[in-house]
């Protein structure tokens, strides 16, 4: 496979995006949602081979602004090298400022959808639940390096199904929020508990971060599993050290230590596979019985891994049967010179050895956080860098032909899926004066059948008829209002490829 420095450096696909200013332009809204932003064309920026993580969440972050709608997500940068054919779908992903926005964007990266709840949001993909795609995402209050919250499952009108809820008074964190095909989640939780900390370097009185990975039966929230992992690995295990950080680390509740850091669970049938990024090592362990099976790297990885197969600071390890796993090796952790990859390993259980697959890197990107791994048909794989904040996608030869920069100051992961969805919510509508011409604005969040727009106007609410039609352009679409004198009131009217009606927003009010 070659490297991306022999690569020829793709060529930009370039986008505007519009956001428009009632200070600059004047005007008033009249219909659902607020306005703000500024008319400016932002363009794409080159993607960059070499991106070091923020220094910070306070950094400035481009945001995509709308007047038939309050939804804001970060600007994002698609890139695309020359014939490049990219997985069908969308990307999922969560671009983060100061939260982290659930969105789903298109392959120009124009949303598509964007979390409405106005909290952090994470881990947004599509699974499978009773038999039907579901959206789903982990939603809470994100805290120093995990969170505290709770797994949302929506249908493909983005009606809530289900919310999970971590058990034995536990709440779930964002690292995980996994469905099998048994109808149960798995998830990770961070409770606090007393530890002797002081072969770490802390307390011997102290507390940390327990570290639990749960499965729930979704239906009814009963805990299927419990798996305490201080139970079966040692704090002695962790590759973290208390000196190196905050003097109080440690000592109270509010500083607990995390030694081990369990940031994903796959599920394998009778066993799970568990990644903890503080051991640098990756575990089996008995669904049934939590019994530990193996580990594999770490100080006391039972497998012999090639040199080209080691990983540190990992993330998203996730099995493909036959021996294949695949992992988002962070390399490195805040402040090192590391490069990061996504990595696919061959383990041989019999001979207890792990070598390398495929190696995923992008010029010199460094994620020394977050990030994940996503092997896609047709030998294709999605690759988020997580910290560093972009995400690039890999053809079947390993090249790279299709990306996003820009995201936010960052995403804890990134997908590509295919994803139908028609929201039981009604179009957004709302009106402003753009250079003295009143304008119609319209979007439909969430919605992936819509092709164009149609615009009906009247004297009167009961009595509107068509008056212009456009192509659907991006999240939101905006319509010269014709005759705008004599349009008292207006609708708009979603259609798909066809020109079917799917939806028409609620009627409103020319001012």
């Amino acid at each position: 496979m070659s490297s991306p420095e022999d690569q020829e450096k793709p060529k930009i696909r370039r986008r505007g995006f519009v956001t428009v200013s009632l200070a600059a332009l004047g005007g008033a809204i009249v219909g659902a949602g607020a306005t703000w932003g500024g008319v400016q064309l932002v363009p794409a920026p080159a993607p960059k081979e070499t991106t070091k993580p923020k220094k910070s969440d306070d950094d400035h972050v481009e945001f995509n602004r709308f007047v038939s709608t309050a939804l804001t997500v970060p600007v994002v940068t698609a890139w695309a090298a020359d014939g490049a054919t990219p997985a069908p779908g969308y990307v999922f992903l969560s671009p983060r400022d100061q939260i982290f926005t659930a969105a789903i964007l298109d392959n120009d990266g124009e949303p598509v959808w964007i979390s409405p709840n106005g909290i952090d949001s994470t881990d947004v993909r599509v699974q499978t639940y009773e038999g039907k795609p579901v959206l789903t995402y982990w939603a809470g209050r994100v805290a120093s390096g995990n969170g505290h919250g709770t797994g949302t499952i929506l249908d493909s009108n983005y009606r809530e199904i289900a919310t999970v809820h971590g058990g034995s008074g536990a709440l779930p964190d964002l690292h995980e929020f996994h469905l099998t095909d048994r109808n149960t989640a798995l998830i990770t939780t961070y409770p606090v508990a007393r530890l002797d900390l002081s072969s770490v370097g802390g307390p011997q009185d102290g507390y940390a971060f327990a570290c639990r990975v749960q499965e729930i039966d979704v239906a009814t929230g009963a805990v299927l599993l419990d798996w305490n992992i201080l139970d079966d690995i040692a704090i002695t295990e962790s590759l973290k050290r208390i000196d190196g950080d905050d003097d109080e680390t440690g000592s109270s509740p509010e500083n607990a230590f995390d030694p081990i850091h369990v940031n994903s669970i796959d599920d394998d049938g009778d066993r799970l596979i568990i990644s903890c990024r503080h051991t640098c090592a990756i575990y089996a362990i008995d669904r049934t019985t939590a019994q530990l099976h193996w580990r594999l790297g770490g100080k006391k990885s039972d497998f012999e891994i090639e040199k080209d197969a080691e990983f540190s600071w990992q993330h998203d390890a996730r099995w493909h049967g036959d021996g294949h796993l695949s992992l988002f090796d962070n390399a490195g952790v805040s402040g090192d010179d590391a490069v990061s990859a996504g990595l696919v390993l061959n383990l041989d259980e019999d001979a207890m050895s792990a070598t390398l697959d495929t190696a995923y890197r992008y010029g010199k990107y460094e994620g020394y956080a977050m990030g994940n791994t996503q092997l896609l048909e047709g030998g294709r794989a999605m690759v988020g860098w997580g910290s560093a904040p972009s995400a690039t996608e890999f053809d079947a030869e390993g090249n790279a032909d299709f990306g996003f920069t820009t995201i936010g100051s960052g995403s804890y992961r990134t997908y590509r899926f295919e994803w139908d969805a028609t929201p039981a919510t009604v179009p957004d509508l709302a009106t402003l004066s753009v250079k003295g011409e009143p304008t119609a604005f319209m979007s439909w969040n969430g919605a992936t059948r819509v092709a164009s727009w149609a615009l009906l106007t009247g004297a009167d609410a009961t009595s509107l008829a068509e008056v212009a039609t456009a192509q659907r352009a991006g999240f939101e679409t905006a319509i010269t209002i014709p005759n705008a004198d004599s349009a008292a009131y207006l609708q708009v009217e979603a259609r798909d490829s066809q020109g079917a009606a799917l939806a028409t927003s609620r009627v409103v009010a020319m001012s």
